[in-house]
């Protein structure tokens, strides 16, 4: 299993430059770049920056009936509104939870003054179009959108997982709030092995849908999206958050220069070992995204699934 100060030294030390950080850090500048390179993002509506733009912010959001809100320097979920529709004058939370439009602008106000951002520095808000999951996540997710985790090691994916939104996660598809975690076999997109707060299960809590039931859609596109990040942001490790939509295919959500370990639980076995052989590699026996691809697909395949 890679350990956290393993995962600090050897590899967030060694092959991410801290100068490369804010291309991933601020979700506007990732957005902004993954435009340059042709990666698919759900599409941005309006971002705020100044707290007098808030009192607009019912033009802004005139004609939207579903959108989401996040913070640009936000981490871990914090701060996001996933909002799906509207009652009357109020907004319909994923949740379930009706707000209104004071509600929105007070967390605005809050986005801005940085409270969701890392260290406190003021922020913006960003607001994109509301994603609508592929229909193969039917009652699989409850109340929020599914993502799907890869890391992604010099280019090569090698481990990912999916993490579907729970009642008790709130609708957000964030692990320690109680998503559920599901290892992926990087060769076909099906499920290995789920988890939810660190324990086995093999069924959905709230839909009791069987987990061994989920098979991803165009996997091998999810992985190129994934493994196209290496260049777009030059950094070595990687954690790529990407959705699946109905209407538009895979789209890159975030990227984390500092990812998590928890994808070893949800896959049942660890990265250190495939991280390890990567390192073997000469990078000029794989020039692009497509060979580092195949590459992984075939030697990352898994023996059992769920």
């Amino acid at each position: 299993m890679l350990g956290m100060n393993c995962r600090n030294r050897d590899f967030i030390g060694r092959y991410n430059r801290r100068e490369y950080y804010p291309r991933v850090d601020n979700k506007l500048k990732t957005k902004l770049l993954a435009d340059e390179y042709n990666l698919a993002t759900p599409k941005l509506q309006f971002v705020l920056s100044e707290q007098h733009q808030i009192t607009r912010v019912d033009e802004l959001l005139a004609g939207l009936q579903g959108f989401a809100i996040k913070p640009a320097k936000g981490s871990g979920g914090k701060g996001i509104w996933v909002i799906v529709g509207r009652d009357g004058d109020g907004f319909i939370k994923s949740s379930g939870a009706r707000i209104d439009i004071e509600d929105i602008r007070r967390h605005m106000s809050n986005t801005l003054a940085g409270l969701y951002s890392l260290g406190g520095a003021s922020d913006q808000v960003l607001v994109e179009d509301l994603i609508d999951f592929d229909n193969s996540f039917e009652g699989f997710s409850i109340e929020g959108v599914p993502d799907i985790r890869i890391i992604v090691f010099k280019g090569f994916p090698v481990m990912a997982m999916l993490r579907l939104a729970t009642h008790a996660s709130d609708g957000k598809a964030n692990l320690h709030q109680g998503a559920v975690g599901v290892g992926l076999d990087m060769a076909t997109g099906r499920s290995l092995n789920a988890v939810q707060f660190g324990k086995p299960i093999l069924a959905h809590p709230d839909s009791h849908r069987p987990l061994r039931e989920l098979n991803i859609p165009n996997w091998r596109n999810l992985l190129l999206l994934a493994s196209r990040c290496y260049e777009m942001t030059d950094l070595g490790y990687i954690g790529v958050d990407l959705v699946l939509d109905a209407r538009r295919g895979p789209e890159l959500l975030e990227l984390n220069a500092r990812p998590g370990l928890a994808i070893q639980v949800a896959n049942g076995c660890g990265l250190l070992p495939r991280l390890r052989h990567i390192e073997t590699l000469r990078k000029r026996d794989f020039p692009d995204a497509q060979s580092r691809v195949d590459y992984a697909m075939e030697q990352f395949a898994a023996d059992e699934l769920l």
